[in-house]
């Protein structure tokens, strides 16, 4: 899916989840971003993005982030000027990890998280992680170059059980069958 013939030039994807229950320790979320390259479409990323992170380039940036979830809406989000990536980037795989470290969270510990993607104001992608309630992380999109060099968007919601570390290194493997 694509949004036009020159297909996709600048997204965004947000996330939001409501803060945790009074008493409780927050819940911190992270939108991860990985690159990786014509030669090595599924191989190691070459880079990645997250929330304390930008680009190189700085065609991948994180404009709003949030460690508890409060605010209206979506609390996060992480901006992709994909038609000013370098040439020799040719897959960039989107995901979502909760932070481990205040004790075991899934995504259906979480009321009222879900990740929104968009194209200007085209909905890409509306997802409320109820596919993979039982997983600590997920992808939610893929965007890859056509034979055009035009930027194109799938939709890769996937669950994965790692912290976010472990889930950067390895959210962007081919999906086994």
């Amino acid at each position: 899916m694509s949004s036009g013939s020159n297909g996709l030039s600048k997204v965004e994807v947000r996330l939001k989840w409501d803060p945790s229950p009074l008493g409780q320790p927050p819940h911190h979320l992270d939108i991860i971003a990985a690159t990786y390259s014509a030669d090595a479409p599924y191989g190691r990323p070459v880079y990645i993005v997250h929330f304390d992170s930008r680009s190189p380039d700085g065609t991948i940036n994180m404009s709003r982030h949030s460690q508890t979830g409060q605010g209206f809406g979506y609390v996060e989000a992480m901006t992709f000027e994909l038609d000013r990536l370098a040439a020799s980037f040719a897959r960039v795989v989107v995901g979502v990890a909760i932070h481990q470290n205040t004790g075991p969270k899934v995504f259906g510990d979480l009321s009222n998280a879900g990740v929104l993607v968009v194209d200007g104001y085209t909905e890409l992608l509306k997802d409320d992680f109820a596919q993979i309630g039982g997983s600590t992380a997920g992808t939610v999109a893929e965007f890859t170059k056509d034979a055009s060099g035009a930027w194109e968007f799938h939709e890769m919601v996937r669950g994965f059980d790692s912290e976010p570390v472990f889930f950067s290194a390895e959210m962007g493997s081919a999906p086994q069958l």
